[in-house]
């Protein structure tokens, strides 16, 4: 791998709660000085970045690029691109693929698939299942983010309903326990009693009543509950409703036990949106009231919610127009996701230190990762080079996405990405894309 020495002169870099403009030289992948001024000499590439901002690239902690086996929605290769363009430098992906990544084995292939096709950094988590606990000592906390309990819908076995297979997860799990926490009987018996009044073909403004909020607090409650007992390390992904804000503690994340996230359509759209977007917003948790977007929102601010992801999760567009029960769950948005947040911090919702801490440090200090998430000398330079007052309109000839859309289409953003480096490769800038070299397997000082 080649790695030029890159001077980025005068950004107005942001980093751990403070904007200085700076110029920072990267060599060797690492970000080697950061300085009022640094020399030319020596350098073989400069990015005159003044009034552009410099922010460490996000990490998101919550993908589905769907290989292997589902590979007709989207692939490492497609999606890490995406999301490249779109200023995320390192993602961790999710095991509900074919085969699941629930066997060593299953993992150490995706692996080998990330190392050959992943534009970004990448880590992926191992699923745990109901029969499997017995696996999970053997993991290395050292290269491996997390583990994934499904305590909701998921696909192949990857469902624990079992109260003593979870227990023995949250008791053997050598490392951070990610779930996704909504309540399967509760919201099976929701789609029987919605199936009477409207048949298939049920609204898709229906999805966050038999998706309810009562089905997500008594899951997430019970995570909780669980953690508390037996001292693991859990994490619960994409909050969707005020009740469950209750769980969690406002304040920095050092020191936490129990930690959660937000996506960034629910803090985006609400439940009037699926009027005109229909099942294009259908994800699981469900999209529900402004008022909870409203709550989760001010969680952000206040340290509630430590982390902001996306779950991007493709389907085909036509998959998206079936009827409610044909009609699959998710959205794609990894190439927007930053752009979103961005137009927040211009509608005064966050100020872009937050989003920061969120969508980089937060992600890094509760994963103990390597040398990321933070602009320091000697850490690795995952940057992002934004232009907060270049506007841009997002269409479908320059969505990256193998499954071709996204959710924003036609919304015109306040700022755009100019460029992004990967472990200090300038992989994407001024809309054109370097050579394909991969990313860097993830590392966790754990």
């Amino acid at each position: 791998m080649s790695r030029q020495r890159i001077l980025i002169s005068q950004a107005t870099i942001v980093n751990e709660g403070k904007q200085q403009v700076a110029d920072l030289l990267i060599a060797d992948g690492m970000i080697e000085k950061i300085a009022d001024k640094i020399d030319v000499d020596g350098v073989d590439r400069v990015i005159d970045a003044q009034g552009l901002y410099l922010l460490p690239g996000m990490i998101d902690d919550q993908v589905h690029f769907r290989e292997p086996g589902l590979t007709s929605k989207a692939e490492i290769a497609t999606e890490s691109k995406a999301a490249v363009a779109g200023g995320t430098t390192s993602y961790m992906d999710m095991p509900n693929v074919n085969p699941t990544t629930t066997t060593l084995e299953a993992l150490e292939a995706k692996y080998e698939l990330g190392a050959q096709k992943s534009w970004a950094n990448y880590s992926f988590y191992f699923g745990g299942t109901n029969d499997n606990a017995e696996l999970l000592p053997k993991l290395d906390p050292k290269s491996v983010c997390g583990v994934k309990v499904f305590m909701g819908s998921s696909t192949g076995n990857m469902l624990v309903d079992q109260q003593a297979a979870l227990r023995a997860i949250f008791t053997n799990s050598p490392m951070l326990i990610a779930t996704h926490c909504e309540d399967t009987p509760m919201i099976k018996a929701n789609e029987v009693e919605y199936k009477e009044r409207f048949g298939e073909d049920i609204p898709a403004a229906e999805h966050p009543n038999i998706r309810c909020r009562e089905a997500c607090y008594k899951s997430s409650s019970m995570g909780v509950e669980l953690a508390k007992e037996t001292g693991a390390r859990l994490h619960i992904l994409h909050i969707t409703t005020a009740d469950e804000l209750e769980l969690f503690e406002p304040g920095p994340v050092e020191g936490k036990k129990i930690t959660a996230e937000a996506c960034v359509h629910h803090l985006w759209f609400s439940e009037e949106d699926y009027a005109e977007y229909g099942h294009k917003i259908k994800c699981n948790p469900a999209v529900k009231k402004a008022s909870d977007r409203d709550a989760i929102r001010q969680a952000v601010k206040e340290g509630r919610i430590d982390v902001i992801a996306t779950d991007h999760a493709p389907h085909l567009e036509e998959e998206k127009s079936n009827t409610y029960f044909s009609a699959p769950a998710g959205l794609p948005q990894v190439q927007q996701s930053l752009s979103a947040l961005l137009d927040m911090v211009h509608d005064g919702v966050f100020d872009i230190e937050t989003i920061v801490d969120r969508t980089s440090h937060n992600v890094a200090r509760l994963f103990e990762i390597d040398k990321r998430g933070f602009i320091r000398e000697g850490f690795w330079a995952d940057l992002v080079l934004v232009d907060m007052n270049r506007p841009h309109v997002d269409d479908k000839a320059h969505n990256l996405y193998k499954c071709g859309w996204s959710p924003w289409e036609g919304h015109e953003f306040k700022s755009s990405v100019i460029g992004t480096f990967v472990s200090g490769e300038l992989k994407y800038y001024q809309g054109e894309f370097a050579e394909f070299t991969p990313g860097c397997r993830l590392m966790f000082d754990r």
